[in-house]
Protein backbone atom coordinates (compact mmCIF):
# COMPACT_ATOMS: atom_id res chain seq x y z
CA UNK A 1 0.00 0.00 0.00
CA UNK A 2 1.54 3.56 -0.99
CA UNK A 3 1.87 6.09 1.88
CA UNK A 4 -0.64 8.97 1.48
CA UNK A 5 0.52 12.24 0.81
CA UNK A 6 1.19 14.28 3.14
CA UNK A 7 -0.75 16.87 3.78
CA UNK A 8 -0.04 20.96 4.27
CA UNK A 9 -1.40 21.86 8.02
CA UNK A 10 -4.46 23.90 7.50
CA UNK A 11 -4.84 27.13 8.34
CA UNK A 12 -8.33 27.34 10.36
CA UNK A 13 -8.15 31.11 10.25
CA UNK A 14 -8.92 30.95 6.84
CA UNK A 15 -12.90 29.28 5.93
CA UNK A 16 -12.57 25.70 5.06
CA UNK A 17 -15.35 24.04 2.79
CA UNK A 18 -17.84 23.06 5.47
CA UNK A 19 -20.28 20.01 4.46
CA UNK A 20 -22.49 20.12 8.01
CA UNK A 21 -25.72 19.10 7.92
CA UNK A 22 -26.55 21.65 9.91
CA UNK A 23 -26.01 24.00 11.37
CA UNK A 24 -24.74 24.50 7.69
CA UNK A 25 -22.15 27.04 5.66
CA UNK A 26 -23.55 30.26 4.71
CA UNK A 27 -22.98 32.53 1.83
CA UNK A 28 -19.65 34.55 2.17
CA UNK A 29 -21.43 37.41 0.96
CA UNK A 30 -23.75 37.29 3.32
CA UNK A 31 -21.49 36.93 6.42
CA UNK A 32 -19.15 39.43 5.23
CA UNK A 33 -22.66 42.01 4.76
CA UNK A 34 -23.41 41.74 8.23
CA UNK A 35 -19.78 41.64 9.47
CA UNK A 36 -19.70 45.54 8.34
CA UNK A 37 -23.34 46.15 9.88
CA UNK A 38 -22.64 44.52 13.23
CA UNK A 39 -21.64 46.91 15.57
CA UNK A 40 -23.86 49.77 14.06
CA UNK A 41 -26.71 48.61 11.75
CA UNK A 42 -28.43 51.08 9.59
CA UNK A 43 -27.58 54.53 11.02
CA UNK A 44 -29.83 53.39 14.13
CA UNK A 45 -27.19 53.45 16.91
CA UNK A 46 -26.86 50.28 17.58
CA UNK A 47 -26.41 46.63 16.61
CA UNK A 48 -29.29 44.74 14.47
CA UNK A 49 -28.85 42.30 18.05
CA UNK A 50 -30.12 45.49 19.99
CA UNK A 51 -33.07 47.04 18.77
CA UNK A 52 -36.08 46.60 19.57
CA UNK A 53 -38.40 43.78 17.47
CA UNK A 54 -41.43 46.56 16.99
CA UNK A 55 -39.04 49.29 15.38
CA UNK A 56 -39.42 50.48 11.98
CA UNK A 57 -35.69 48.92 11.57
CA UNK A 58 -36.66 45.86 12.15
CA UNK A 59 -39.97 45.84 10.50
CA UNK A 60 -38.34 46.72 7.12
CA UNK A 61 -36.14 43.72 7.66
CA UNK A 62 -39.24 41.41 8.20
CA UNK A 63 -41.18 42.23 5.35
CA UNK A 64 -37.84 42.51 2.98
CA UNK A 65 -37.53 38.73 4.10
CA UNK A 66 -41.08 38.14 3.34
CA UNK A 67 -40.67 39.92 -0.19
CA UNK A 68 -37.55 37.86 -1.13
CA UNK A 69 -39.61 34.25 -0.27
CA UNK A 70 -42.58 35.11 -2.01
CA UNK A 71 -40.87 36.35 -5.22
CA UNK A 72 -38.61 33.17 -4.93
CA UNK A 73 -41.35 30.80 -4.09
CA UNK A 74 -43.99 32.30 -6.01
CA UNK A 75 -46.37 33.08 -2.99
CA UNK A 76 -49.78 34.72 -3.40
CA UNK A 77 -51.90 36.12 -0.76
CA UNK A 78 -53.47 33.30 0.37
CA UNK A 79 -49.77 31.87 2.09
CA UNK A 80 -48.90 33.17 5.40
CA UNK A 81 -45.07 33.36 5.69
CA UNK A 82 -44.60 32.68 9.46
CA UNK A 83 -40.87 32.93 11.55
CA UNK A 84 -41.45 30.86 14.60
CA UNK A 85 -39.03 29.03 16.92
CA UNK A 86 -38.56 25.75 18.17
CA UNK A 87 -37.01 24.16 15.17
CA UNK A 88 -39.06 21.45 12.82
CA UNK A 89 -39.27 19.14 16.20
CA UNK A 90 -41.54 21.57 17.18
CA UNK A 91 -43.38 21.71 13.60
CA UNK A 92 -43.53 17.63 14.36
CA UNK A 93 -46.39 18.46 17.53
CA UNK A 94 -47.67 21.78 16.24
CA UNK A 95 -48.82 20.21 13.17
CA UNK A 96 -51.20 17.75 14.60
CA UNK A 97 -51.94 19.99 17.75
CA UNK A 98 -53.34 22.52 15.54
CA UNK A 99 -55.28 20.37 12.33
CA UNK A 100 -55.39 16.77 13.84
CA UNK A 101 -58.70 16.29 14.88
CA UNK A 102 -60.18 13.96 17.87
CA UNK A 103 -62.30 12.23 15.86
CA UNK A 104 -59.89 12.14 12.72
CA UNK A 105 -56.59 11.18 11.42
CA UNK A 106 -53.50 11.77 9.57
CA UNK A 107 -51.45 10.20 7.19
CA UNK A 108 -47.64 9.85 7.48
CA UNK A 109 -45.35 8.80 4.33
CA UNK A 110 -42.36 7.80 6.37
CA UNK A 111 -39.34 8.10 4.60
CA UNK A 112 -36.61 8.34 7.06
CA UNK A 113 -35.48 8.94 10.35
CA UNK A 114 -37.35 12.56 10.75
CA UNK A 115 -40.28 11.26 9.24
CA UNK A 116 -40.58 8.46 11.58
CA UNK A 117 -39.74 11.38 14.62
CA UNK A 118 -42.86 13.42 12.90
CA UNK A 119 -45.02 10.22 13.08
CA UNK A 120 -44.29 9.88 16.86
CA UNK A 121 -44.96 13.16 18.05
CA UNK A 122 -47.86 12.96 15.48
CA UNK A 123 -49.12 9.72 17.86
CA UNK A 124 -49.16 11.77 21.44
CA UNK A 125 -52.04 14.38 20.08
CA UNK A 126 -54.68 11.81 17.77
CA UNK A 127 -54.63 8.57 15.72
CA UNK A 128 -51.74 8.62 12.84
CA UNK A 129 -51.31 5.99 10.34
CA UNK A 130 -48.59 4.96 8.00
CA UNK A 131 -49.69 5.58 4.73
CA UNK A 132 -46.37 4.58 2.99
CA UNK A 133 -42.81 3.59 4.16
CA UNK A 134 -39.56 2.18 3.57
CA UNK A 135 -38.17 1.30 7.30
CA UNK A 136 -38.33 -2.03 6.23
CA UNK A 137 -35.16 -1.67 3.73
CA UNK A 138 -33.51 0.95 5.95
CA UNK A 139 -34.89 4.10 3.71
CA UNK A 140 -32.63 3.54 0.74
CA UNK A 141 -35.56 4.64 -1.13
CA UNK A 142 -38.59 6.49 -1.22
CA UNK A 143 -41.88 4.51 -1.89
CA UNK A 144 -43.90 5.89 -5.67
CA UNK A 145 -46.39 8.01 -4.70
CA UNK A 146 -49.17 5.82 -6.53
CA UNK A 147 -48.43 3.27 -4.18
CA UNK A 148 -49.14 5.38 -0.76
CA UNK A 149 -52.26 3.83 1.01
CA UNK A 150 -54.21 7.29 1.83
CA UNK A 151 -56.94 7.55 3.88
CA UNK A 152 -59.76 10.07 1.91
CA UNK A 153 -60.52 11.43 4.74
CA UNK A 154 -57.36 12.02 6.67
CA UNK A 155 -56.84 15.79 7.81
CA UNK A 156 -53.79 15.92 6.09
CA UNK A 157 -50.94 13.51 4.17
CA UNK A 158 -47.56 14.20 5.71
CA UNK A 159 -43.89 13.94 4.25
CA UNK A 160 -40.49 14.85 4.65
CA UNK A 161 -39.03 15.70 1.18
CA UNK A 162 -35.39 15.49 1.80
CA UNK A 163 -34.48 13.14 4.63
CA UNK A 164 -30.68 15.05 5.77
CA UNK A 165 -29.73 11.73 8.10
CA UNK A 166 -30.88 9.05 5.56
CA UNK A 167 -29.65 10.80 2.33
CA UNK A 168 -33.05 10.63 -0.06
CA UNK A 169 -35.27 12.90 -1.56
CA UNK A 170 -38.95 13.02 -2.77
CA UNK A 171 -37.98 14.42 -6.32
CA UNK A 172 -41.87 16.11 -6.64
CA UNK A 173 -44.58 17.82 -4.92
CA UNK A 174 -47.45 15.18 -4.95
CA UNK A 175 -51.13 16.82 -5.05
CA UNK A 176 -53.25 14.68 -3.58
CA UNK A 177 -57.31 14.36 -2.87
CA UNK A 178 -56.42 16.03 0.90
CA UNK A 179 -54.04 18.61 2.10
CA UNK A 180 -50.11 17.68 1.92
CA UNK A 181 -48.11 19.09 5.03
CA UNK A 182 -44.57 18.49 4.80
CA UNK A 183 -41.03 18.81 6.50
CA UNK A 184 -38.87 20.32 3.84
CA UNK A 185 -35.83 21.76 6.33
CA UNK A 186 -32.80 20.39 4.36
CA UNK A 187 -34.12 20.94 0.87
CA UNK A 188 -36.11 24.07 1.38
CA UNK A 189 -35.09 26.80 -0.77
CA UNK A 190 -32.90 24.70 -3.24
CA UNK A 191 -35.32 23.93 -5.71
CA UNK A 192 -38.31 25.36 -7.39
CA UNK A 193 -41.86 23.74 -5.47
CA UNK A 194 -45.29 23.59 -6.95
CA UNK A 195 -47.15 24.80 -4.26
CA UNK A 196 -50.94 23.50 -5.75
CA UNK A 197 -51.34 20.29 -3.24
CA UNK A 198 -49.65 21.63 0.04
CA UNK A 199 -51.12 23.16 3.06
CA UNK A 200 -48.50 23.83 5.17
CA UNK A 201 -44.47 23.52 4.52
CA UNK A 202 -42.12 24.18 7.44
CA UNK A 203 -38.38 24.07 7.57
CA UNK A 204 -36.14 24.98 9.73
CA UNK A 205 -33.66 27.70 8.79
CA UNK A 206 -29.97 26.10 8.73
CA UNK A 207 -29.75 24.11 6.40
CA UNK A 208 -30.57 26.82 3.30
CA UNK A 209 -32.29 29.72 4.57
CA UNK A 210 -29.99 31.28 7.36
CA UNK A 211 -28.36 30.40 10.61
CA UNK A 212 -30.25 28.18 13.14
CA UNK A 213 -32.81 30.16 15.60
CA UNK A 214 -35.67 30.47 13.60
CA UNK A 215 -38.21 28.33 11.53
CA UNK A 216 -40.05 28.93 8.54
CA UNK A 217 -43.27 28.06 8.28
CA UNK A 218 -45.79 28.41 5.07
CA UNK A 219 -49.39 28.16 5.69
CA UNK A 220 -52.60 28.50 3.17
CA UNK A 221 -54.96 30.30 4.47
CA UNK A 222 -57.26 28.08 3.27
CA UNK A 223 -55.81 25.44 5.26
CA UNK A 224 -55.02 27.61 8.33
CA UNK A 225 -59.14 27.87 8.89
CA UNK A 226 -59.08 24.26 9.45
CA UNK A 227 -57.55 24.83 12.26
CA UNK A 228 -59.13 23.49 15.70
CA UNK A 229 -59.84 26.02 18.40
CA UNK A 230 -58.82 26.86 21.83
CA UNK A 231 -55.37 26.11 21.22
CA UNK A 232 -52.66 27.44 23.43
CA UNK A 233 -51.82 31.31 22.31
CA UNK A 234 -48.52 30.51 21.14
CA UNK A 235 -48.82 27.04 19.62
CA UNK A 236 -51.69 28.71 17.60
CA UNK A 237 -50.61 29.10 13.87
CA UNK A 238 -53.39 32.08 13.55
CA UNK A 239 -51.79 33.74 16.76
CA UNK A 240 -48.59 34.69 14.42
CA UNK A 241 -50.56 34.86 10.96
CA UNK A 242 -52.51 37.18 12.56
CA UNK A 243 -49.85 39.56 14.12
CA UNK A 244 -46.11 39.55 15.80
CA UNK A 245 -47.26 37.90 19.05
CA UNK A 246 -43.60 37.59 20.65
CA UNK A 247 -39.96 38.77 20.20
CA UNK A 248 -38.90 37.27 17.17
CA UNK A 249 -35.31 35.71 16.26
CA UNK A 250 -34.36 39.25 15.20
CA UNK A 251 -31.16 38.24 14.20
CA UNK A 252 -31.93 35.21 12.72
CA UNK A 253 -34.68 36.76 10.34
CA UNK A 254 -32.09 39.38 9.25
CA UNK A 255 -29.54 36.79 8.04
CA UNK A 256 -32.67 35.11 6.32
CA UNK A 257 -33.33 38.39 4.79
CA UNK A 258 -29.82 38.66 3.51
CA UNK A 259 -29.26 34.86 2.04
CA UNK A 260 -33.20 35.43 0.46
CA UNK A 261 -31.34 38.49 -1.34
CA UNK A 262 -28.26 36.39 -1.95
CA UNK A 263 -30.39 33.48 -3.87
CA UNK A 264 -32.41 36.15 -6.02
CA UNK A 265 -28.84 37.74 -7.43
CA UNK A 266 -27.99 34.63 -8.13
CA UNK A 267 -31.00 34.18 -10.69
CA UNK A 268 -33.78 32.64 -8.01
CA UNK A 269 -34.58 28.99 -7.32
CA UNK A 270 -33.86 27.96 -10.81
CA UNK A 271 -30.40 29.03 -11.19
CA UNK A 272 -29.31 27.89 -7.82
CA UNK A 273 -31.11 24.12 -8.46
CA UNK A 274 -29.03 23.62 -11.91
CA UNK A 275 -26.08 24.78 -9.64
CA UNK A 276 -27.12 22.09 -7.04
CA UNK A 277 -28.03 19.02 -9.86
CA UNK A 278 -24.76 19.65 -10.89
CA UNK A 279 -23.20 19.60 -7.79
CA UNK A 280 -24.62 16.29 -6.52
CA UNK A 281 -23.93 15.03 -10.39
CA UNK A 282 -20.21 15.37 -9.80
CA UNK A 283 -19.77 13.86 -6.46
CA UNK A 284 -22.24 10.59 -7.86
CA UNK A 285 -20.12 10.02 -10.16
CA UNK A 286 -16.82 9.61 -7.90
CA UNK A 287 -19.10 7.57 -5.94
CA UNK A 288 -20.28 5.42 -8.86
CA UNK A 289 -16.56 5.28 -10.20
CA UNK A 290 -15.45 1.96 -8.41
CA UNK A 291 -16.57 -0.04 -5.51
CA UNK A 292 -14.15 1.32 -3.15
CA UNK A 293 -16.80 3.96 -2.50
CA UNK A 294 -20.58 3.12 -2.54
CA UNK A 295 -24.09 4.93 -1.71
CA UNK A 296 -26.43 3.98 0.38
CA UNK A 297 -29.32 5.00 -1.58
CA UNK A 298 -31.25 4.04 -4.48
CA UNK A 299 -30.12 6.44 -7.43
CA UNK A 300 -33.65 7.04 -8.34
CA UNK A 301 -34.32 8.48 -4.70
CA UNK A 302 -30.53 9.60 -3.97
CA UNK A 303 -30.87 13.47 -2.57
CA UNK A 304 -29.32 16.10 -4.35
CA UNK A 305 -28.80 18.38 -0.66
CA UNK A 306 -27.61 15.26 1.34
CA UNK A 307 -24.93 12.59 -0.46
CA UNK A 308 -24.22 9.52 1.83
CA UNK A 309 -22.01 6.62 1.01
CA UNK A 310 -19.70 4.11 2.52
CA UNK A 311 -16.65 2.82 2.02
CA UNK A 312 -15.64 -0.69 0.74
CA UNK A 313 -13.78 -1.07 4.18
CA UNK A 314 -15.70 0.36 7.07
CA UNK A 315 -12.26 0.44 9.16
CA UNK A 316 -10.80 3.56 6.67
CA UNK A 317 -14.14 5.74 7.63
CA UNK A 318 -12.48 7.25 10.79
CA UNK A 319 -9.22 7.46 8.32
CA UNK A 320 -10.65 9.14 5.76
CA UNK A 321 -12.87 11.54 8.06
CA UNK A 322 -9.48 12.43 9.56
CA UNK A 323 -7.49 12.85 6.42
CA UNK A 324 -10.43 14.69 4.70
CA UNK A 325 -10.48 17.12 7.98
CA UNK A 326 -6.68 18.11 7.38
CA UNK A 327 -7.32 18.89 3.77
CA UNK A 328 -10.06 21.57 4.49
CA UNK A 329 -12.75 19.47 4.19
CA UNK A 330 -15.10 19.69 7.12
CA UNK A 331 -18.38 17.89 9.14
CA UNK A 332 -18.49 14.52 6.12
CA UNK A 333 -18.79 12.01 9.51
CA UNK A 334 -22.50 10.78 9.04
CA UNK A 335 -25.13 11.16 11.36
CA UNK A 336 -24.46 8.83 14.80
CA UNK A 337 -27.71 6.62 14.24
CA UNK A 338 -26.05 5.20 10.79
CA UNK A 339 -22.09 6.22 10.45
CA UNK A 340 -20.71 6.31 6.88
CA UNK A 341 -19.72 9.50 5.31
CA UNK A 342 -22.66 12.99 4.62
CA UNK A 343 -21.33 15.45 2.61
CA UNK A 344 -23.99 18.24 2.47
CA UNK A 345 -24.33 20.13 -0.75
CA UNK A 346 -26.44 23.18 0.22
CA UNK A 347 -26.94 26.04 -1.28
CA UNK A 348 -24.27 28.21 -0.43
CA UNK A 349 -21.52 25.09 -0.77
CA UNK A 350 -19.67 26.50 -3.93
CA UNK A 351 -18.43 24.14 -6.44
CA UNK A 352 -15.20 24.36 -5.89
CA UNK A 353 -15.58 22.93 -2.34
CA UNK A 354 -17.46 19.74 -4.55
CA UNK A 355 -14.24 20.01 -6.54
CA UNK A 356 -11.94 20.13 -3.52
CA UNK A 357 -13.54 16.65 -1.86
CA UNK A 358 -13.53 14.92 -5.15
CA UNK A 359 -10.05 15.37 -5.90
CA UNK A 360 -8.97 14.03 -2.24
CA UNK A 361 -11.40 11.11 -2.56
CA UNK A 362 -9.34 9.82 -5.81
CA UNK A 363 -5.75 10.31 -3.53
CA UNK A 364 -7.09 8.48 -0.44
CA UNK A 365 -8.45 5.90 -3.08
CA UNK A 366 -4.82 5.43 -4.81
CA UNK A 367 -3.39 5.44 -1.41
CA UNK A 368 -6.00 3.34 0.50
CA UNK A 369 -7.61 1.05 -2.29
Amino acid sequence: MPAPRPSVPVDRSQRLYNFSAGPATLPEAALLEAKDELPVYDHVGASVMEISHRSPAYDEIEASAREHLRALLGLDDDWHILFLQGGARMQFHQVPLNFLPEDGSADYVVTGRWGKKALQEARKIGPARVAASSEHEEFRSIPPVDTWDLDPDAAYVHTTTNETVNGNQLRSDPVLDVPVVTDASSEMLSRPMDLEGYGLIYAGAQKNIGPAGVTLVLVHDAFLERRKQSLPTMLDYGTHAERRYNTPPVFAIYMVEKVCRWLRNRGGLDAIHAINKRKARTLYEKIDETDFYRGTVAPAARSIMNVTFRLHDPDLEPVFLKKAEEHGLLSLKGHRSVGGIRASLYNAMPEDGVDALVQFMDEFERSYG
